[in-house]
């Protein structure tokens, strides 16, 4: 073996990505057929564990601003990755997965539920799918602490913030806007001046 060759770095791995816009319709027609009562779990896993699109930190940073956006979280965030790979016609691919089918299938369930709208087996089942979808979400929030981690502010100062935004939606019910607004913009200022020293 020559010495060139041992000194030559390895190349660096390429990062995961759609490979076509068919790829990036599939990929979100599958991720919106799973998430059926709360897509965060879904989505997060899809895209950083199994795909491995975004890293954690990515994900975090990129639902964030999906949250801020006007529409559903997850159409957002398939409409930025789409963006981001394929210019206009990744994001409209990517909206068209997270929409068609899952929107064909919803009509046919609430076709049918009218019909079936007052029995208690019907009624039941939806309440128990809540309790999952709330579980599924509380799983995939203790997921995003790895991401805390690289934030500049630090794991502590992050989960400070989150355990506020937590108590002052989920308990004390104030408004999400000014959440958003309030302590989404305190965060955003520490960390810009974080980051610019």
């Amino acid at each position: 073996m020559s010495i060139a060759k041992i000194m030559t770095p390895a190349p660096a791995e390429e990062k995961a990505r759609p490979q076509s816009l068919s790829d990036l319709y599939l990929s979100f027609t599958w991720l919106a057929l799973q998430g059926f009562g709360g897509a965060l779990a879904v989505a997060q896993r899809e895209l950083v564990e199994r795909k491995k699109w975004l890293t954690n930190a990515e994900f975090a940073e990129e639902w964030a601003v999906a949250q801020i956006l006007p529409g559903p979280n997850v159409v957002n965030l398939a409409v930025i990755i789409g963006g981001r790979h394929f210019g206009w016609p990744g994001a409209l691919a990517a909206m068209a997965g997270m929409l068609s089918l899952p929107l064909v299938i919803l009509l046919i369930i609430a076709t049918v539920c009218t019909q079936f709208a007052s029995h208690p087996g019907l009624t039941g089942a939806l309440r128990g799918m809540s309790a999952i979808s709330s579980g599924l979400i509380a799983g995939t929030g203790l997921k995003f602490i790895d991401a805390f981690k690289a934030h500049p502010l630090g794991i502590l100062p992050c989960a400070t913030f989150a355990i506020i935004a937590f108590v002052s939606v989920g308990l004390l019910r104030v408004p999400l806007a000014y959440i958003v607004l309030g302590l989404g913009g305190l965060v955003c200022s520490l960390t810009y001046r974080k980051i610019k020293k």
